[in-house]
C-alpha cells in the first residue's frame, strides 16, 4: 500500500498533517532524520507509517512506560501486532517476547532505554529484520536538554547491529544545542532536520501574579470553561484542589501515577468523554492522550523549565480553536523553586550513602544482584534510613548515570501467566488432581495462548467464573505455580530498580562530581529562563518562541502582556466609551454600585470605578450613599 493508503485503512485520515508526509518520504529514503513536532503534531504516525510500508519491524525507545503502553494498545486494537519491554518483566518472559520478534509477525517493539543496556536484548535485536529505529521524546539524549536519561546514551550502539537501518529521531521541544547534540549522539550521516514552528496561533499564553491562587484558578475557570487541566506540584495536592473546586460547584478530579491503573483508566476516561471537565493532576498526565478540545491549562506552580511548560501548556487547543495556557505566580514561588533546586543536587557522599543503603535494604551482598530487576517503595525506603525524598530520588538519577543502576518510577505491569508443561502433562495433572480440574479448565477456556506466550490474567474475572473470592485465585495461582505447573506473575505498580553492576564495594563506588556541576548550571540557566518568563513584561509568545531559537517572531496580540499594552494605548478610548454608557445608564434611572458596574460592557472592574471617581470628582454624577444619579 502507499502511505496515504496506509493511513486511511488505519488512521481514517485523508491527509497528513504538516510536515508528516515530508519526514516519512525522508525515513523512506532511508535518510537518518530528526523531527520536531509540537505536541499534539502526530508525532507517532511519522514511524507508524513508513514502518507499516516496509518488510520488518520497527524497534521503538521511549522512556514513557505509560505513553508505550497507550500506543501498544491502539496498534492492537488496529489489528496491528505490538509489543513492550518495560523493567519488571521476567527474564523468561523477555526471552519469548523477542522470540516472537525475531520469528513472528510482530511489527513493532517498544524498548524502554533501560533495555538497551541488557546483553539479551542487544543479542536478540542483531536476529531481527529491523525496518526503523524510532527514538521517541529523543531530547533525552542531550545532557544539554531538560530531562535527560544516560540509558540513551547507548542507543547508537543499535547502529552497529544494523549499521544500514534510518534513525528517525522524534521530540517536541529542543533548543539549537540540543539539537545538534541529538544528531551527533545518534550519529547521524548528515544533518537532516524538520521542524515546524512552535508558534501556537490559537493558544493565549497568561502569566497571573496573584496571592491568592486558589480563587484566580476559579476566576479563570469560570470565565474560559470547557475541559481543562490544572497542574500541580504533588500528588497529595491534586487531591486537595480538585475536592477544593468540587466544594464549589465544579466537576473535578484528581490523577497521579501513584493511583492503581484501573482507577486511572476511568479517570482518564470521565475526563476525556467530558463526564467530568476538569482534571488536577502531576506532571505524570497528559503523555499520549489526545483530546483536541482542551480549552485551559492552568499551572499552580512554575515548572521546572520552559521545554516541560510548553509541552504541558501545549495540550490546550489542539482542535485549534481558542484556548488559554495560565501560570499562577506567586510572591513566594521563586525562593521555593531555590530550595527544591538545592535538593536537586546530592553530594557525592550523599549519592554513595543511597547506593549502599539501597543494597542493604534489598540485602544484596558485594558482588552480587547484577541483572535484578527490583520493586522499590520510595516511601518506606527514605523513611527506615532517615532520608530526604527529593534528594535520594535525585541520587538514584546520577547513580544511574554511573551505570551502576537503571531506575524506573512507577511502572505498572498487570499479573501475567504462562504455563510451564505442555497440553499432555497439563492433561495427566488434572485427571491425577480432579481438585484442580475445574480451575485449569477455566483458566484454558478464558486465556488462549498461555502454552507459548506470558498472557494477561484478570484474577477478579477467574473468581467470578469459579465462584471464588479473588485471594482464593490468588493462593491457586500461586500452588499451581509450585507444583510447576505454571508460572504466575502478578501484578506491580511500583518503581523499579535494576542493578546493571553486581553491588561494589565502597572504594569501588566512584561519582562522576564532574558531571553533577555540568548538570547544575544546566538546571541553573533552565530555571533562570523560567523566572524570566513569569517576572517579564514581554509577550508571552515572543519569549517562549526565542527560546525555542525563533527569535524573528512577530508579537502574538492576545497574551497578558500584549492585551495589557493594546488596553494602555486605547486607555483614553476606553474611558470616554465607559463615560458614554455609564452616564447613558444614570439617565434611564438610578444604579448601585454593582449593577452599575456588572451593566457597562467596555473595561476591567478596576477602569470603571476609577472613571465613576473622575466623574464624582467633576461633579457630573452624585451618590445618596446607596445609589449614583445624575
Amino acid at each position: 500500500m502507499t502511505i496515504q493508503e496506509i493511513l486511511k485503512q488505519y488512521w481514517n485520515h485523508d491527509s497528513f498533517r504538516p510536515l508528516q508526509e515530508e519526514i516519512i518520504q525522508s525515513v523512506l529514503l532511508g535518510y537518518d532524520t530528526l523531527a520536531l513536532l509540537p505536541t499534539g503534531g502526530g508525532k507517532s504516525v511519522c514511524f507508524q507509517v513508513p514502518a507499516l510500508a516496509k518488510d520488518g519491524i520497527c524497534i521503538v525507545v521511549s522512556p514513557l512506560i505509560a505513553l508505550m503502553k497507550d500506543q501498544v494498545e491502539n496498534l492492537r486494537a488496529k489489528g496491528i501486532n505490538a509489543i513492550a519491554i518495560v523493567s519488571g518483566m521476567s527474564r523468561r518472559e523477555v526471552d519469548i517476547l523477542l522470540d516472537n520478534c525475531i520469528y513472528g509477525p510482530v511489527k513493532f517493539l517498544y524498548l524502554s532505554p533501560e533495555r538497551l543496556l541488557s546483553d539479551l536484548v542487544r543479542e536478540r535485536i542483531k536476529y531481527m529484520n529491523v525496518n526503523l529505529f524510532a527514538i521517541d521524546e529523543a531530547h533525552c539524549i542531550s545532557q544539554w536538554g531538560y530531562d535527560f536519561r544516560p540509558p540513551y546514551l547507548h542507543i547508537a550502539d543499535l547502529r552497529k547491529l544494523h549499521p544500514k537501518v534510518p534513525v528517525l529521531a522524534l521530540t517536541a521541544t529542543a533548543t539549537a544545542e540540543v539539537k545538534i547534540d541529538i544528531q551527533e549522539k545518534l550519529q547521524f550521516a548528515k544533518p537532516n532536520v524538520f521542524q515546524k514552528s512552535f508558534e501556537r496561533k490559537n493558544l493565549a499564553y497568561v502569566v497571573q501574579a496573584h496571592e491568592d491562587k486558589l480563587r484566580k484558578m476559579m476566576d479563570v475557570i469560570r470565565g474560559v470553561k470547557g475541559s481543562g487541566i490544572v497542574y500541580v506540584r504533588n500528588r497529595k495536592e491534586t487531591f486537595e484542589i480538585a475536592k477544593y473546586l468540587t466544594q464549589h460547584g465544579f466537576r473535578a478530579d484528581y490523577y497521579h501515577a501513584g493511583l492503581p491503573s484501573d482507577q486511572r483508566s476511568v479517570k482518564q476516561a470521565a475526563w476525556k468523554t467530558g463526564k467530568v471537565p476538569i482534571i488536577v493532576a502531576t506532571n505524570a498526565f497528559g503523555m499520549g492522550i489526545d483530546k483536541p478540545d482542551v480549552r485551559f491549562v492552568i499551572h499552580l506552580e512554575i515548572p521546572e523549565s520552559l521545554e516541560a511548560y510548553y509541552q504541558e501548556a501545549g495540550r490546550a487547543g489542539r482542535d485549534e480553536q481558542k484556548a488559554y495556557a495560565v501560570l499562577l505566580y506567586g510572591p513566594a514561588d521563586r525562593a521555593k523553586q531555590e530550595r527544591k533546586f538545592i535538593s536537586a543536587f546530592p553530594s557525592a557522599d550523599e549519592i554513595k550513602v543511597t547506593y549502599h543503603y539501597l543494597a542493604n535494604y534489598y540485602q544484596i551482598a558485594y558482588g552480587a544482584g547484577e541483572g535484578l530487576s527490583l520493586e522499590l517503595d520510595l516511601g518506606e525506603f527514605c523513611s527506615r534510613f532517615k532520608l530526604e525524598p527529593i534528594k535520594t530520588l535525585n541520587a538514584l538519577k546520577f547513580l544511574e548515570k554511573d551505570e551502576y543502576l537503571a531506575f524506573n518510577e512507577s511502572v505498572f505491569l498487570p499479573s501475567r501467566f504462562r504455563f510451564e508443561v505442555r497440553n499432555e502433562e497439563l492433561y495427566n495433572f488434572q485427571i491425577q488432581n480432579p481438585g484442580w480440574d475445574a480451575f485449569i479448565k477455566t483458566l484454558l477456556r478464558s486465556y488462549a495462548g498461555a502454552f507459548d506466550n506470558y498472557v494477561r490474567i484478570r484474577e477478579f474475572d477467574i473468581a467470578k467464573r469459579t465462584h471464588m473470592n479473588v485471594q482464593q485465585v490468588i493462593d491457586g495461582l500461586n500452588q499451581l505455580q509450585q507444583f510447576g505447573i505454571l508460572n504466575y506473575l502478578p501484578q506491580t505498580d511500583r518503581p523499579q530498580v535494576t542493578w546493571i553492576r553486581a553491588r561494589q564495594i565502597p572504594d569501588n563506588v566512584t561519582i562522576n562530581t564532574q558531571y553533577i556541576e555540568e548538570r547544575k548550571a544546566v538546571a541553573r540557566r533552565k530555571l533562570e529562563a523560567v523566572f524570566a518568563y513569569a517576572e517579564h513584561k514581554r509577550c508571552r509568545s515572543q519569549m517562549l518562541l526565542a527560546y525555542f531559537d525563533e527569535s524573528d517572531s512577530d508579537k502574538c496580540g492576545i497574551c497578558d502582556v500584549c492585551l495589557a499594552e493594546r488596553r494602555q494605548n486605547n486607555a483614553a478610548t476606553i474611558t470616554d466609551d465607559i463615560i458614554t454608557e455609564m452616564l447613558q445608564l444614570l439617565s434611564n434611572a438610578p444604579q448601585k454600585l454593582d449593577d452599575l458596574v456588572s451593566s457597562i460592557h467596555t473595561g476591567t472592574d478596576k477602569e470603571k470605578i476609577d472613571t465613576l471617581r473622575q466623574l464624582l470628582d467633576a461633579g457630573k454624577i452624585k451618590t445618596d450613599g446607596s445609589r449614583y444619579y445624575v
